[in-house]
């Protein structure tokens, strides 16, 4: 036994299975930084264009909530400017 308690053939599967796991997570981060980075030219192609990225991120931002939620939060952010004055 390797650790004791497990068989060591128990043992040599979890380090396989742990290192498949790391090996999976870090091709993800590959790709996930390639895609950052690929999104990253789609707005400076848009900025070029004369879009404002600012209120694209925003726009994006919002189709991913559903309109329930969106509802809820635009009524938040309308009851706090009003309580600071920013309202009439």
């Amino acid at each position: 036994m390797a650790d004791g308690n497990a068989p060591a053939g128990a043992t040599t599967i979890a380090q396989d299975q742990l290192r498949a796991y790391i090996e999976r997570i870090e091709r993800l981060e590959e790709e996930k930084t390639a895609i950052a980075a690929d999104i990253k030219e789609v707005y400076a192609e848009a900025k070029g264009n004369g879009f404002d990225t600012k209120v694209m991120r925003k726009v994006i931002s919002l189709r991913k909530k559903d309109l329930a939620e969106r509802q809820e939060e635009e009524a938040v952010l309308e009851l706090y400017l009003h309580a600071l004055g920013m309202l009439n």
